[in-house]
């Protein structure tokens, strides 16, 4: 466990951490000085790939709903775009990468904010969109689309322990229910979208 974490913040971290430093790293090649832009930012996932493009070097991008805007700067974003009033699709800047987690918009308007031989990574969603994406491997044009799939990895682990530690990266918890409160759990995350991770706490 990371020193100065508590058992809540460090259980908050391996799936959502590793699956946005994969995400980033590994499937999406991210360099230092690139711009990447992250949909779906206030989320589990989301919060840790803003703190971890930041400290890989990218200029970021972020799309939230409003409440999440200053949370989003806070963690690193240089930029922020308000999905409810604003649309990333319809702005001239094009990026390096685009992170789509849990995305619902059609493939085409991710491809067409990416720059030449940019890389579309796909983070969840629905099955339509992971079908989209699947069909969608091979473009042309030279930009690739890539979907992440956690896998394990100790490397990953101490690459994000050393983060941690050195607090370029910090567990964005939303709330904490007891054992016995576990549906309430799942009915809070499913009813009122998070800002970070909801944990159980055993005892």
């Amino acid at each position: 466990k990371p020193v100065h974490l508590s058992f809540e913040q460090a259980a908050a971290v391996p799936l959502a951490a590793m699956t946005a430093l994969q995400g980033l790293r590994r499937d999406g090649r991210l360099q230092s000085g690139q711009r990447v832009l992250i949909q779906g930012a206030s989320g589990g996932v989301g919060t840790y790939a803003m703190q971890i493009a930041k400290a890989l070097g990218a200029q970021v991008t972020a799309v939230c709903s409003t409440r999440n805007l200053e949370q989003a700067r806070s963690l690193g974003a240089a930029e922020v775009i308000d999905y409810k009033n604003d649309d990333f699709t319809r702005k001239r800047q094009r990026y390096d990468l685009v992170l789509a987690i849990n995305g619902y918009h059609p493939m085409g308007d991710y491809l067409d904010v990416l720059k030449p031989a940019g890389t579309l990574v796909v983070i969840g969603g629905s099955m339509k969109q992971l079908i989209q994406a699947g069909r969608s491997k091979n473009q042309p044009s030279g930009k690739q689309v890539r979907l992440t799939e956690l896998q394990p990895d100790p490397g990953d682990l101490s690459f994000l322990k050393g983060l941690l530690e050195s607090g370029q990266v910090k567990p964005v918890i939303d709330s904490v229910y007891p054992l016995e409160r576990t549906a309430d759990a799942f009915r809070y995350y499913e009813r009122e979208h998070p800002r970070g991770k909801v944990v159980i706490r055993i005892e």
